[in-house]
């Protein structure tokens, strides 16, 4: 007897597993950040998206911004270094005269680390910006993040002056 409900009991379990575990076609979910409409998913690259996973790469935004839109990290970190704030600030003061500009805010790092740690780091890094910003004024509908991690190196190499210049995020409009 004891052993026919163990039986019933681990075919439930296995099928509640495998019930958890199915796929489905939609490869997006929503982000618990209280933004109703950003979607979380992955874009072609593999990199983790919040926002509009059809924005174009590159930088689209004013003249006088194109030439100071990235943001340097000390190395494992997420922390926003002081003399950055200038950067944030002349974007923040941009975004608010132009509530119609959209930025996307591209979290990247060096190649140390894996794959998997280093999506999440530039996904950290890339909220931290997004965050800052909105504690500028910035309306949260004008910002995006999406995380490359190691796969869009700004700098090749395998020292610390490439890995430096690797670790950063980047402001797109």
């Amino acid at each position: 007897m004891f052993k026919k409900y163990l039986s019933i009991l681990l075919c439930s379990v296995a099928i509640c597993s495998l019930t958890a575990c199915s796929t489905s076609d939609d490869s997006s979910a929503m982000v618990e950040d209280g933004s109703s409409d950003a979607a979380l998913g992955l874009d072609a690259d593999g990199a983790l998206t919040v926002g509009d996973p059809n924005a174009r790469d590159g930088f689209n935004g004013p003249a006088e911004l194109q030439g100071n839109n990235t943001v340097y990290f000390a190395y494992n970190s997420e922390n926003i270094q002081d003399q950055y704030l200038g950067v944030m600030q002349a974007h923040a003061q941009y975004l608010k005269k132009n509530p119609d500009a959209r930025v996307i805010i591209e979290g990247h790092t060096d190649e140390r680390g894996t794959p998997e740690y280093n999506i999440a780091l530039g996904e950290r890094r890339a909220r931290s910006v997004a965050r800052y910003m909105q504690n500028l004024g910035v309306d949260v509908n004008q910002l995006s993040i999406v995380s490359y991690g190691e796969e869009k190196p700004a700098v090749d190499g395998h020292n610390e002056g490439a890995w430096s210049k690797n670790r950063r995020a980047v402001l797109n409009y």
